[in-house]
């Protein structure tokens, strides 16, 4: 029997539900956006996490993406054109970090089930899970170099999860990879049919809850123990430079303008 979901909630970029075991479900819910993360959803993803790990009840937490289509299409792009000055941008990259580290630091195990598109942050959040189920529907990719940027944490943790040419190649040349490739490359752990994507995430996530929680997050730790947060500053400084180019200007202006970029290298 499959657990049962108790009192949705919903925030301006997620929805939570918990289900009768100790699993929170966590939904990227903007399905009219292909789930893309505005400005709100980095605070809020580490609300709902310190919550979760608070309430005394959740054992593991399950993300995926409300709706048929995507998991998430990344950041929603026209929130970056708002930021205007160098101290918000550097803010926004700093918000973004502090919610990758949220979810890798997070004692308890986090899941992605992964039901459609995985673009740009929607990749990286899946990066920064500690296991990911895929649709075989699922699409992986890091297109941001299309709009002048980086993947700021899919360039720091891609290497150890993808490999060092891997990264490369889908960084480089926003290479999309399907389901199968990315359990061939090491991103994706299951792939399962479509519609079996929540009931195989929740059947994996009930074998953890029934572990000793404490041992579990202990074992979390130290898988993770090699991982450098130096690292994050580094790749901040960087982002922000790069959105204070004339050319991010210009691939944002040409994403929303739905015309191809004119990069000029400056």
């Amino acid at each position: 029997m499959h657990a049962v979901a108790r009192g949705q909630r919903r925030w301006s970029n997620l929805s939570l539900a918990h289900r009768d075991g100790g699993v929170g479900i966590v939904r990227i819910d903007a399905p009219g956006k292909r789930n893309a993360m505005g400005r709100q959803f980095w605070p809020e993803l580490r609300s709902v996490l310190d919550e979760l790990e608070s309430d005394g009840k959740t054992r593991v937490v399950v993300v995926t993406g409300a709706g048929d289509e995507a998991f998430s299409a990344g950041g929603d792009i026209a929130s970056f054109a708002e930021l205007t000055d160098l101290a918000a941008k550097r803010a926004f990259q700093r918000d973004c970090m502090r919610t990758f580290a949220a979810v890798e630091e997070s004692p308890l195990p986090i899941l992605a089930a992964v039901n459609g598109w995985a673009l740009g942050g929607g990749c990286e959040l899946a990066m920064a899970c500690d296991v990911v189920f895929a649709s075989e529907r699922a699409v992986f990719g890091m297109p941001e170099a299309a709009v002048g940027l980086v993947p700021g944490f899919g360039v720091l943790r891609g290497p150890s999860v993808v490999g060092r040419q891997w990264t490369k190649l889908m960084v480089f040349a926003a290479e999309r990879v399907d389901a199968q490739t990315a359990l061939r490359i090491g991103l994706v752990q299951k792939v399962v049919p479509h519609a079996d994507l929540l009931p195989a995430t929740l059947r994996v996530a009930q074998q953890i809850a029934e572990n000793a929680p404490l041992a579990v997050a202990t074992g979390k730790e130290l898988v993770n123990r090699g991982v450098d947060r130096g690292e994050f500053d580094h790749s901040t400084d960087a982002l922000t430079v790069l959105q204070s180019t004339q050319d991010t200007a210009e691939g944002i202006r040409a994403f929303l303008d739905k015309r191809p970029p004119r990069f000029q290298g400056r």
